[in-house]
């Protein structure tokens, strides 16, 4: 049994790390949008792009499943929750 609550920790914190990806590429974005940075900023813009090579193959098949939306993308939140129920999922099954 605490074989299973060590990979249900690892994968928890796992969970967390891409979250805040999500949230600081998400921050980005809006300083970007909202010319708070030009993005001729490198330091910011390498940050922005390396997250986004690092996330975009979580993000693209929710892309392709969920309907266009225009210029609100909606992907990360729905990878958000997915992961906040596999984590419910997984705490369930162990502790049960």
């Amino acid at each position: 049994m605490s074989g299973l609550i060590a990979v249900q920790q690892i994968i928890g914190m796992l969970v967390n790390v891409l979250i805040m990806l999500i949230v600081i590429q998400f921050v980005i974005g809006l300083l970007f949008a909202f010319n708070v940075v030009n993005q001729s900023n490198q330091f910011l813009m390498q940050v922005y792009n390396s997250i986004n090579s690092l996330l975009d193959p979580v993000l693209r098949p929710i892309r392709r499943i969920m309907p266009n939306t225009g210029a609100i993308d909606f992907s990360p939140l729905v990878l958000i929750l997915g992961l906040n129920i596999l984590l419910i999922v997984m705490n369930a099954v162990i502790y049960g």
